[in-house]
């Protein structure tokens, strides 16, 4: 090598030099897709139990499960708490020190998670590739319109969680046609404020008629049906009857989304809850991912959604409801000249 070739060899050589010093390199950490479910509802509808139930089905099915407790009031867990809110707020401490009410607290303890979403990233890291289950407290104002639950939903999804909310309502409320339009408008307001792929659940089946026998078959209040023969069933009663307008017209607001039905649940039950997890793996796309071996078979019949409702509602109807005076209800109303 003569002597220009190597100087143009060092020149070259420091050019490259220079300007890797002026690059600068940002590594971001990126997190692997995680699956999960948002349990929430009203106070008592069973979120802890379906989460403990939940965890146990899975684990069985091979899946690493990872529960969150979201419920800074919940101090008595049935299950292995992964990541707990009260290591970083317990609604006593806020009720003391803020002299704040259960709901006030609750509303605080969920916005001060908001504001240090930093510190739930850093330990949700550590649960990085199991399938997690959210319990959130039971308070409606935090998913009807309060926005902090829905921002940190929104910060979990930009972490690429797949995930699908699972919202309990107790299932004896069918038994009341007040109750259950009541229960229909909050589900649809929870549908519109959290912005996630939804399950409607009524939960505790084998309790559905513990307050009174149900006016309609199950498949009624399961697939909401034609609502406007609700109105027909109210109570006679002036309390009652002087809201039936009122009732009517959120009927019209329900009935014009067209969005709420339900999954009955006994968490006890294999069967039943086999059949709520394949309503869920199908709504955060679970099903569809390479996670666990799949056949063709299972993903179209998933796509296509191909079971009669008689399939989903027989177990509970069978074992939990008094189908002989449905019977004999239902045979009342035929015409027998017909």
């Amino acid at each position: 090598m003569n002597s220009s070739e190597l100087s143009n060899l060092c020149y070259v050589t420091l050019v490259f030099k220079s300007k890797v010093k002026k690059c600068s390199f940002s590594v971001t950490y990126t997190m692997k897709t995680t699956f999960g479910q948002v349990v929430i509802g009203p106070p008592g509808c069973g979120k802890t139990t379906y989460c403990h139930g939940m965890s146990q089905f899975l684990t069985q099915l091979g899946r690493e499960v990872a529960v969150i407790n979201l419920d800074p009031a919940n101090d008595s867990l049935p299950y292995n708490c992964a990541l707990d809110i009260s290591d970083l707020i317990t609604l006593s401490d806020v009720m003391d020190t803020l002299k704040l009410g259960p709901n006030g607290g609750l509303l605080y303890c969920i916005e001060y998670l908001e504001k240090n979403i930093d510190w739930f990233e850093k330990e949700l890291k550590k649960l990085e590739g199991k399938y997690l289950l959210f319990d959130f407290p039971g308070q409606v104002e935090l998913y009807t319109h309060h926005n902090a639950v829905r921002n940190v939903l929104q910060k979990l999804q930009k972490w690429d969680c797949r995930l699908v909310a699972v919202h309990l309502v107790d299932s004896h409320y069918c038994s009341d046609s007040s109750k259950f339009i009541s229960v229909l408008l909050t589900s649809l307001s929870t549908m519109l404020q959290i912005e996630l792929p939804h399950v409607n659940v009524l939960s505790k089946c084998d309790l559905i008629e513990k307050f009174g026998k149900l006016s309609f078959n199950l498949d009624f209040y399961t697939e909401v049906l034609d609502l406007h023969y609700l109105l027909d069933d109210f109570k006679e009663s002036q309390d009652v009857q002087k809201y039936k307008k009122l009732n009517s017209a959120l009927i019209d607001i329900i009935e014009e989304y067209s969005l709420v039905s339900f999954v009955p649940l006994f968490v006890e039950e294999k069967e039943s809850m086999l059949r709520m997890l394949k309503q869920v793996d199908k709504a955060n796309g679970y099903v569809f991912g390479d996670t666990e071996e799949r056949n063709i078979q299972t993903l179209l019949s998933c796509a296509v959604g191909a079971e009669f409702e008689y399939e989903k509602i027989k177990d509970i109807r069978e074992k939990y409801m008094d189908t002989e005076t449905a019977c004999d209800s239902s045979e009342q109303d035929i015409d027998i000249d017909s």
